[in-house]
């Protein structure tokens, strides 16, 4: 069996998709493995990646103050690819990570090919989005 094949089985957005599409997603990601204290995304830089962390954990800090840890499973980079704009958060892996890498042709080609992993990516932007608002009586 393909370690690449593997490593997209074990990704929750990819939990619907199915074997045939999976290899077809295979040849759009680049797998990669950073130490600890690599920076992945660099607040109010512009990007080009989208991470899905296969295992690991990377904290992701806005203005120097931590506001989330994500592990294995977890996914970033999509708010720059989506909007065109700079970075909004400081993403830096804080043990040895490993990654699956988009780049941003290939995170938009899996958008237009997948509508099952855009709802899901979208849906994800809108959970974080909710989480960072203040609340209202």
């Amino acid at each position: 069996m393909d370690e690449k094949l593997e490593l997209l089985r074990r990704v929750p957005l990819f939990a619907a998709v199915s074997k045939r599409d999976l290899g077809e997603i295979r040849k759009l990601v680049d797998e990669v493995d950073v130490p600890a204290g690599h920076v992945l995304t660099k607040e109010g830089r512009f990007g080009e990646e989208f991470f899905l962390i296969v295992s690991g954990r990377v904290g992701i800090d806005r203005e120097g103050v931590r506001v989330a840890t994500m592990s294995d499973g977890d996914f970033l980079g999509e708010v720059a690819l989506i909007d065109g704009r700079p970075r909004s958060a400081t993403a830096t892996a804080e043990v040895p990570t490993q990654l699956l890498v988009l780049a941003h042709r290939q995170f938009n080609s899996l958008m237009q090919r997948f509508p099952s992993i855009q709802a899901a990516v979208l849906q994800a932007l809108a959970d974080r989005v909710r989480r960072t608002e203040p609340e209202t009586s």
